[in-house]
């Protein structure tokens, strides 16, 4: 980015991956998360691994980027669409939890609201998913949700849901 660029926004991406390596998948996105046009990496947490949602499946593992980026919100999830493209990611609709080689979901830009019929932000379910909420609480302790205050003020509606921090 250059000085005449737009102001660089903070944006927060989950990663979550359970079909074929998914660790593999996770780390790798992160690696082609550095690689974003007009953005820059700023940081990932640990990996976590969570039970799949809502369908059989194996195991998730999971994970959030941190990113500055000039990138408008529409452009950033086509970016993301595509890495997920890149990874064998074929979208069904209507299959919201299927088993999925990845998924990378735009979970915030700065503290815009959005409600699009292609985005919507902030991400509609983060705060009711540990394996979400975990990983950017670590990454952000302080972080607040757009239109919600502190994401710490969400910490007990997750606390009941499995998810365990993976060794490095």
């Amino acid at each position: 980015m250059t000085p005449s660029d737009p102001t660089p926004v903070t944006a927060y991406i989950a990663i979550g991956a359970n079909l074929g390596f998914a660790r593999d998948s996770v780390l790798n996105a992160l690696l082609d998360l550095e690689r974003l046009p007009n953005s820059e990496f700023i940081a990932a947490s640990s990996l976590y691994q969570s039970p799949s949602m809502g369908s059989e499946g194996p195991d998730y593992i999971n994970a959030v980027a941190e990113i500055k980026t000039t990138l408008k919100p529409i452009d950033l999830l086509f970016a993301l669409l595509s890495i997920e493209r890149q990874h064998g990611r074929v979208r069904i609709p209507n299959e919201r939890n299927a088993p999925r080689t990845l998924d990378l979901d735009l979970l915030m830009m700065g503290d815009l609201i959005l409600d699009t019929p292609d985005l919507t932000l902030p991400h509609p379910r983060m705060t009711e998913r540990a394996f979400v909420l975990k990983p950017l609480l670590e990454l952000a302790p302080e972080v607040v949700i757009p239109g919600k205050g502190p994401a710490q003020l969400c910490r007990t509606a997750i606390a009941d849901q499995e998810i365990s921090l993976l060794e490095p």
